[in-house]
């Protein structure tokens, strides 16, 4: 049934809350990444969860399709609609419902972004530490499984949500599981729903785990020789057991985008930026402990960041890096293609893809969460150049090839979404993508839930 249909009863629950503006539209089909993108039919900003529920009805009982929008901060085509169909927008939909400081944990709506709700929890001296850099939505962190810089000392998404409430495709309401820390109850319906990128559900509360605010904490740069030095530093800080908070790694071009960006004046060298916290000894033992392992590997020329204005400066320059890599093309946009692999090949993983660059005509940066194998690629290019876009393609292709030869992953934490479809079979296998395909028809038996991620097609 066309969408034409379920208009007047979507404008009959929404009012002006409904909307089929072409520029509402056209900015909620495109996320940051350089796949196309595509518009859904119309947008509905919700406010609870029995509105979202009654889109679902009218949706499933109509085949429409349904696609979720929180920050559009994603980068593998996970808003586009490219079979148009309801955009379900959860930006209004953004209250703290409750805290619960004794039990450090909050329950909260899918709507509120990450920092909004680290303002709201300041005064009690917990904390929310998933940070993937753009300021998401925790429904959205949670539909794509996010991580990010704290991944190392904090885990990803997957390790701080207790439970959720999710919103079927035929409009029943599921509770995956109470505030509990651990449960054996039945099939684990939160991790489920974590990372399956609004294929089975809508997100519509999500329980987070909170943690204590640190009493210290201390950043710093440090430049190596080479990119290998840094792996080799991290690889052995994180065997000796030092609970770093944060380790990402810079090759020489991005420092150089990240002092043009922001005006700042590192070296232009492969640099680790770490981050220590924890007691006032504790941090110390911390500090003395890496310097002395960095010394090893070639990195001597520690600058530090104490004091939380001179921290926040140091990580802006690191989060600013897509944009900073942007800026060194303008006009250009941007394959952003991240893996993962055990973190004892990650020098090698990050070596081909040096090489696979120095090979190609195209300009290529490096970043990476190295704390946990993790590093993305920004392929610059210009989208109206065929050569190009063909070139920056087969430059994806070759990446991902070269971790999985080496034991990792197509996608440390962007998500399959339209964008890496392609290569989820030669990651898993058949059988693990025909069992994806079954769980996705049992859920969502009409295909209207953001389809064509994930899983493109139904079960052989």
């Amino acid at each position: 049934m066309p969408i034409s249909q379920i208009l007047p009863q979507l404008k009959s629950l929404f009012g002006d809350r409904m909307t089929t503006n072409a520029g509402v539209l056209e900015s909620h089909g495109r996320d940051e990444g350089s796949l196309p993108s595509a518009a859904p039919d119309a947008v509905v900003f919700v406010h609870t969860t029995d509105e979202v529920s009654q889109v679902a009805k009218l949706c499933h009982g109509t085949g429409v399709p349904i696609v979720a929008f929180g920050a559009g901060t994603s980068l593998e085509g996970h808003i586009a609609a490219p079979q148009g169909g309801v955009c379900i927008d959860f930006t209004q939909m953004n209250k703290v419902i409750c805290v619960h400081e004794a039990d450090m944990d909050a329950v909260v709506q899918p709507g509120i972004t990450r920092k909004t709700l680290n303002a709201h929890l300041r005064d009690t001296g917990l904390f929310f530490p998933v940070d993937p850099g753009a300021d998401a939505t925790i429904g959205g962190m949670c539909a794509t499984r996010a991580s990010g810089t704290s991944t190392v000392r904090y885990g990803s998404m997957k390790d701080n949500v207790l439970a959720l409430e999710v919103v079927l495709a035929d409009g029943r309401i599921v509770k995956t599981a109470n505030r509990a820390r651990k449960s054996a109850a039945g099939y684990d319906l939160t991790r489920l729903m974590i990372g399956s990128e609004g294929t089975l559900g809508l997100i519509t509360a999500v329980t987070v785990k909170l943690h204590p605010i640190p009493e210290t904490v201390t950043a710093a740069i440090c430049p190596f020789p080479r990119v290998e030095d840094a792996v080799d530093c991290v690889i052995t800080a994180i065997q000796t057991g030092i609970p770093m908070a944060r380790m990402e790694l810079l090759d020489a071009l991005s420092m150089k985008a990240v002092n043009q960006y922001s005006q700042l004046n590192y070296a232009q060298a492969p640099t680790l930026f770490l981050e220590f916290e924890g007691s006032s000894v504790a941090v110390a033992e911390q500090v003395e402990m890496v310097q002395a392992i960095a010394a090893e590997h070639g990195g001597t020329d520690f600058q530090w960041a104490t004091q939380s204005e001179d921290r926040a400066r140091l990580w802006a320059a690191r989060h600013n890096l897509y944009y900073a890599g942007l800026a060194l093309r303008p006009g250009c946009r941007a394959l952003t293609t991240d893996v993962c692999v055990p973190i004892s090949n990650l020098a090698e993983c990050i070596h081909r893809t040096h090489q696979a660059f120095e090979a190609s005509a195209l300009t290529g940066l490096i970043l990476g969460h190295v704390g946990d194998g993790n590093f993305h690629t920004l392929i610059l290019f210009d989208p109206d150049d065929a050569q190009e876009r063909q070139e920056v393609e087969r430059l994806g292709a070759d990446i991902v090839a070269q971790a999985l030869a080496l034991d990792g992953t197509c996608t440390g934490e962007h998500g399959i979404g339209m964008g890496k479809t392609k290569y989820l079979t030669a990651e898993l296998g058949e059988p693990a993508v025909d069992a994806m395909a079954l769980i996705k028809a049992a859920l969502d038996p009409t295909h209207i839930l953001n389809p064509g991620k994930i899983i493109p097609t139904a079960p052989k």
